[in-house]
C-alpha cells in the first residue's frame, strides 16, 4: 500500500502534507502535488494534514488514475520538502468536484 495524491488536490495545493513527511516522497507540479509511491513508507501522516482531503490509500477503489498520475509525475517533477505558498484562489477551488480537467502537467516552480 501506499498513499496518493487525489483529484482534490488540483488547484488547492495547501501542502500542510510537505511538512510532516519523514521520507520527502512528495513532489511539485504547477497546480498539483504527487507522492511518488516507491518512496511512500505508507506511515499515513499527511493524510490528515490535507485541508482538501486529497490524500488517500491507494487501497481505495477507483483510484487507478491517480496511482498512475502519481507514480507518472513524480519521476519528472521536482520534490518538494518545505511547505510552500499554495494559490491565492486555492479556499475557492477546495471541495470542488470534476477538477482533473484543471491539472497541469507542468512542474512546478522549485524546477
Amino acid at each position: 500500500m501506499t498513499y496518493i495524491v487525489t483529484e482534490s488536490c488540483i488547484k488547492c495545493k495547501f501542502m500542510d502534507c510537505v511538512e510532516v513527511c519523514p521520507v520527502d516522497c512528495f513532489y511539485e507540479g504547477e497546480n498539483f502535488l504527487v507522492i511518488n509511491p516507491d518512496e511512500c513508507i505508507d506511515c499515513g501522516v499527511c493524510e490528515p494534514e490535507c485541508p482538501a482531503e486529497a490524500i488517500l490509500p491507494d487501497t481505495e477503489d477507483g483510484l487507478d488514475e491517480f496511482l498512475e498520475l502519481n507514480t507518472r509525475l513524480s519521476a519528472v517533477w521536482p520534490n518538494i520538502t518545505v511547505k510552500g505558498e499554495s494559490p491565492a484562489d486555492a479556499e475557492d477551488w477546495k471541495g470542488k468536484e470534476g477538477k482533473r480537467a484543471e491539472l497541469s502537467e507542468n512542474p512546478g516552480p522549485g524546477s
